[in-house]
C-alpha cells in the first residue's frame, strides 16, 4: 500500500491524534547528507513489529528526498536485543526501535511508554501522548537519559499467552515460570508465577525444553510465526497487562541536537506515520492468524473472572506500593491514572456499549 494514500486517506492528525503534524515532507530547507543506524529489539522474522523500524527507516529518507539515510538492524545485529537503549544513551548507536518496558529493571517510569496492566487501549495511550501531556512527561523522564523518544508503532490489545497446561484458577500461577515483560512479571508474582525475561528468538526453545511453562509474546500474526502453538498449545486471552503495546523510536539527544529542524520534524512525522501503520496491520492480519492458529490445534480460552479479578488487585497493589517507592515512577502515574479513568468512563459509554452488542453479530445473510 502506498503510504501517501494511506495517510490520505486515514488522516494522520485524526488517526494518531496529532493535529499538528502534518502529512506531506516538511520543506527542506537544510539538506546535509547524514547517516545513522538504527538498532532494533527484534528479529526480522517478525515482519510487523520488526518491519515497523525498517518502516520508519524508509519514510525518513523518503521525506528527506534521500538525504538522511538510517539503516536498520535486528535485535543482536549490531547490538544484543535488551540493550539497545543504553547503546543509544551511551552513543554507541544514534538510535534503536524497542518496547520500553523492556527497562523497566532500570527504572520502572518506562512502562508509561509502552505498556502498563489495566492501563490504556491504543486509542487512549494515542490521546494521553498527544493531547493528555504524555509527551511533555516522558520527554522530562527521558532526559535523563539523555534520550528523545517517539512513539513509532502500537500492537493493540495482546493476547494473554501461550501455557503447557491449561490455566482456570489462581492457584495454577503458583511456581509457573512464564515469559512475561516488565510490568506484568512483578503483578504476577503476587499470583504466585516466576517471570522470565526472553528475547523473542529465544522463546520457542525454551518453552519445548520446558525451561518455562508458559509465554506471552505479542497477539496471534507474531505468535504463529514463533511456532508456539506447538509446543503449549493453551492460548488464553485477553493480555490485562499489554491493552496495548506502544513500540518507541529512541533517540540519542546529542545526534537529535545536532539536527537541523526540519530533519527533527521528518523524524517526527515518520514516527507518527509508523503510530498509525502499525496498528492498522496487526489489526489487518490478526483475525486471519488467529483462525490458523486454531485450526491448527490452538485451545482458545478466556483467563476466568477469579484470574481477572485477582489480577487487577495484584496491580492496583503493584502501582501503589512503585508509586511510593519511586519518584519519576509517580511523577507520571498520577496524572496518568486520572486520564484513565476519566478516558474509559468516555469507552464505557461509547465503544464498549456498541462492542458488547455489536462485535457478536455479522452482518449479512
Amino acid at each position: 500500500m502506498d503510504r501517501r494514500n494511506f495517510l490520505k486517506n486515514v488522516g494522520i492528525g485524526a488517526a494518531a491524534g496529532t493535529a499538528t503534524l502534518i502529512t506531506s515532507a516538511p520543506a527542506i530547507a537544510a539538506t546535509p547528507k547524514i547517516k545513522w543506524r538504527l538498532a532494533s529489539s527484534f528479529p526480522k522474522t517478525l515482519d510487523t513489529v520488526y518491519g515497523g523500524g525498517e518502516d520508519f527507516c524508509k519514510r525518513v529518507g523518503e521525506l528527506s528526498e534521500g538525504n538522511f539515510e538510517i539503516r536498520s538492524f535486528a535485535g543482536g545485529e549490531i547490538v544484543p536485543a535488551l540493550q539497545v537503549m543504553d547503546a543509544v544513551k551511551d552513543g554507541t548507536i544514534e538510535c534503536c526501535h524497542t518496547a520500553p518496558y523492556y527497562f523497566f529493571g532500570k527504572n520502572e517510569a518506562f512502562a508509561f511508554d509502552c505498556s502498563v496492566p489495566f492501563g490504556m487501549t491504543a486509542r487512549a495511550q494515542n490521546a494521553w501522548m498527544y493531547y493528555g501531556g504524555g509527551q511533555k512527561l516522558l520527554a522530562d523522564f527521558y532526559a535523563q537519559y539523555n534520550i528523545v523518544a517517539l512513539a513509532a508503532g502500537n500492537s493493540g490489545c495482546q493476547m494473554g499467552g501461550w501455557y503447557r497446561k491449561p490455566i482456570k484458577t489462581v492457584a495454577d500461577f503458583k511456581g509457573l515460570k512464564m515469559r512475561v515483560g516488565g510490568f506484568a512479571g512483578r503483578v504476577l508474582e503476587k499470583l504466585g508465577a516466576v517471570p522470565q525475561q526472553i528475547p523473542a528468538g529465544d522463546i520457542y526453545a525454551a518453552l519445548e525444553k520446558g525451561t518455562i511453562d508458559a509465554a506471552e509474546w505479542i497477539g496471534p500474526h507474531d505468535d504463529e510465526k514463533l511456532g508456539l502453538y506447538k509446543v503449549a498449545p493453551n492460548y488464553y486471552f485477553p493480555a490485562w497487562w499489554e491493552p496495548s503495546t506502544q513500540f518507541s523510536v529512541m533517540i540519542n539527544k546529542k545526534e537529535w541536537d545536532k539536527l537541523p529542524k526540519n530533519y527533527q520534524q521528518i523524524l517526527e512525522v515518520a514516527a507518527a506515520e509508523t503510530n498509525v501503520r502499525m496498528l492498522a496491520e496487526y489489526d489487518f492480519r490478526n483475525p486471519t492468524a488467529l483462525a490458523k492458529l486454531q485450526k491448527g490445534g490452538a485451545k482458545l480460552s478466556a483467563f476466568s473472572n477469579e484470574i481477572m479479578e485477582a489480577s487487577f488487585k495484584a496491580t492496583n497493589e503493584v502501582l501503589e506500593e512503585t508509586a511510593a517507592k519511586n519518584p519519576d515512577f509517580k511523577k507520571i502515574y498520577e496524572p496518568w491514572r486520572q486520564f484513565r479513568n476519566l478516558e474509559f468512563q468516555w469507552f464505557n459509554v461509547t465503544e464498549q456499549a456498541y462492542a458488547k452488542f455489536a462485535f457478536s453479530k455479522k452482518l449479512g445473510k
